[in-house]
């Protein structure tokens, strides 16, 4: 589909010089002798680039581009003048023209003008694209009673700079609650950072969150700039913050205090303007008991606590979200979207779905790779308990049983019988810990950031799998 161009211009000279330019390298090209005139042709159909003359009878090319303002987001406008001077493209600039060019006007720079116009309405029209991809990707779905209640602090809580205490358990979508407090506070166009405190080492996260200096510890080569400074102007996402260390919390308690930190190795005090949310899937009042957690530190992120229900608290939600994840999936891999019959919808309504809202999008995509028709039905979801590979669950010690029991719509391949063998052996290492995870590190021997990867592999918590 060829560029189009319109002008709008009273020169028949000017008009006919650019047309012939701009038809002979492919651009299809719409001439308009006046601004109201063109201001009818913008209307009707939609250009990719104007050139706007600015002394016209009647209505002029800033009052055009002050009429057209709805569309110079999506349109680029050159201004061109006659009579250029700094405050008339002072003026154009203000009211969005993407650029202005005084006549005569050489046919190189019009063509230079023309193509970078192109290209930047087109980067922008992708940066839209791909902005509401991600919005999709983030959306919180569902219309029940209890995910009202959420977004309904949502929307008290974002237009603040009150801090956000996210619960609930994991796998119920902590991280679409953080995001849309970001999305619709005061703060959106600033930078949305996120740490994962649990799969950060002890002896690491003091560096990602405040930063270091050069030299400051072994293997410091370089100066690296901390998370909180990263979300200047922004906000910063803790997620996991039940699992960061009693040192650590002391210093974040400082920056959500006095809104400034050090980094390591320095002793210049730095001004920080963040917003900080948390998340937890951990009781912080019981972790508080056991000396696990500071009390001031909890009163300070819990001014606004926000719980996040569990997926079997909002079953009426399913089909809703079996259809979005559907959605998701099939435009990602480029798949053949599949329908959900009424009767499949209802069985997935009714699965325990342990693992929340996580192990239901992994069901739905399971499903839509590996039924053979184009609509899932009730016959393709085992009656009763998680849609899970049976391996998965298989209690430790017994996973040569598990390899020859009934999955899921197939046997299990080795890669699932691993993974499967993997996550029942660190639950039940886990349980014999009382699950510390420092004793179970070492029991397994291996390092606590590896268990933690672990951990968030195979979405093992100890509220689902105690």
């Amino acid at each position: 589909m060829r560029t189009r161009i319109l002008i709008i211009d009273d020169d028949f000279e000017v008009r006919k010089s650019l047309k012939q330019t701009l038809e002979y390298q492919g651009y299809e090209v719409i001439l308009a002798a006046t601004g109201e005139e063109g201001l009818k042709l913008l209307e009707q159909d939609v250009p990719d680039l104007v050139f706007l003359d600015v002394k016209m009878p009647g209505m002029d090319g800033l009052d055009v581009l002050q009429k057209a303002r709805h569309l110079v987001e999506s349109i680029p406008f050159v201004v061109i003048s006659g009579h250029g001077d700094i405050s008339t493209a002072v003026e154009a600039t203000r009211l969005g023209a993407f650029d202005f060019m005084e006549k005569p006007v050489g046919e190189d720079r019009v063509l230079v003008t023309v193509r970078n116009a192109v290209d930047t309405r087109r980067l922008k029209t992708e940066n839209r694209t791909y902005r509401r991809d991600a919005e999709k990707k983030y959306q919180i779905v569902g219309d029940s009673p209890a995910l009202a209640a959420v977004r309904s602090a949502i929307q008290k809580a974002a237009p603040t700079n009150a801090t956000v205490l996210i619960w609930g358990e994991s796998g119920v979508g902590k991280e679409l609650v953080a995001r849309a407090i970001h999305r619709e506070s005061l703060r959106n166009g600033g930078p949305f950072v996120q740490v994962n405190c649990a799969a950060i080492p002890d002896e690491l996260i003091e560096s990602e969150l405040f930063g270091h200096e050069k030299g400051s510890f072994t293997g410091a080569t370089d100066r690296q700039i901390g998370k909180f400074e990263q979300a200047d102007k922004g906000t910063i996402f803790l997620d996991e913050i039940g699992d960061m260390s009693l040192k650590t919390q002391a210093k974040v308690l400082r920056v959500l205090q006095e809104q400034e930190l050090e980094r390591l190795g320095s002793n210049r005090v730095i001004k920080v303007d963040v917003r900080v949310i948390a998340a937890t899937n951990k009781k912080l009042e019981e972790e508080i008991d056991r000396n696990t957690f500071r009390e001031d530190l909890f009163y300070r992120l819990n001014v606004v606590p926000i719980h996040v229900p569990a997926l079997r608290e909002r079953r009426d939600d399913v089909p809703a979200l079996v259809r979005h994840f559907a959605d998701l999936f099939a435009r990602d891999n480029n798949f053949h979207r599949k329908t959900f019959t009424a009767a499949a919808m209802e069985r997935l309504k009714q699965q325990h779905w342990r693992g929340n809202i996580r192990e239901l999008r992994n069901a739905v995509e399971r499903l839509m790779i590996m039924s053979g028709t184009d609509s899932i039905d009730v016959t393709d979801i085992p009656e009763g308990g998680a849609i899970r590979a049976d391996v998965a669950a298989a209690p430790a010690g017994d996973v040569s049983a598990s390899a020859t029991e009934q999955s899921w719509m197939q046997a299990p391949t080795l890669q699932e019988f691993k993974s499967g063998s993997e996550r029942a052996y660190l639950v039940a290492r886990l349980r014999e810990s009382g699950w510390n995870i420092s004793k179970t590190a070492e029991v397994i021997d291996t390092p606590r950031s590896n268990l933690y990867k672990k951990l968030e592999q195979y979405q093992i918590s100890q509220e689902s799998d105690g």
